[in-house]
């Protein structure tokens, strides 16, 4: 990679792939997403941009890429977009190693389900099980956003305190 360009599509990716990744998992905080979305930056920014365009325009021009894929991202997980993205990629956090999945956390996450009242667990298992927005949790139950968003709280917070009190 000379100073002013990069020689081809393989570098481009090489040098910004990990800001990127780095950028969408600070944004959504779960590799899976992080990882998805980093995918559909290059495949959204490779297509128009040219491979003689100087380091800096790369960036920038990946930066709003970004930034226009996480507002897709939001918008179609939570009814809203998050479109600010610092300049600054390198205060960024690093993207924590994989974990080993604990091979009892299915049951453990029934027996927590179970032991919330119906609309706690019906909000949780469509939101997080079933992966609804929260506009279309809301509207399978029946209620408003506002009312959704309030149930997925209280539930969030019963199923934490019974977790905690190791009661599922």
């Amino acid at each position: 990679m000379t100073e002013t360009s990069y020689p081809n599509w393989d570098a481009v990716y090489r040098d910004n792939v990990t800001w990127v990744y780095r950028l969408m998992y600070a944004k959504v905080g779960n590799k899976p997403d992080a990882e998805d979305l980093t995918a559909e930056v290059f495949m959204t920014a490779l297509r128009p941009m040219r491979v003689s365009a100087t380091v800096p325009e790369v960036r920038t021009y990946l930066r709003r890429t970004a930034r226009t894929v996480l507002a897709s991202y939001w918008r179609h997980r939570m009814g809203r977009e998050v479109t600010t993205i610092s300049d600054d990629v390198d205060d960024m956090p690093e993207a924590p190693e994989r974990e080993v999945a604990d091979a009892a956390a299915p049951g453990r996450v029934r027996g927590l389900l179970d032991a919330l009242p119906d609309n706690y667990r019906r909000i949780l298992e469509l939101r997080f099980l079933h992966a609804m927005s929260i506009r279309d949790a809301a509207g399978q139950m029946g209620i408003s956003v506002a009312n959704a968003k309030v149930l997925q709280h209280r539930a969030l917070r019963m199923a934490a305190q019974k977790d905690a009190e190791g009661t599922p």
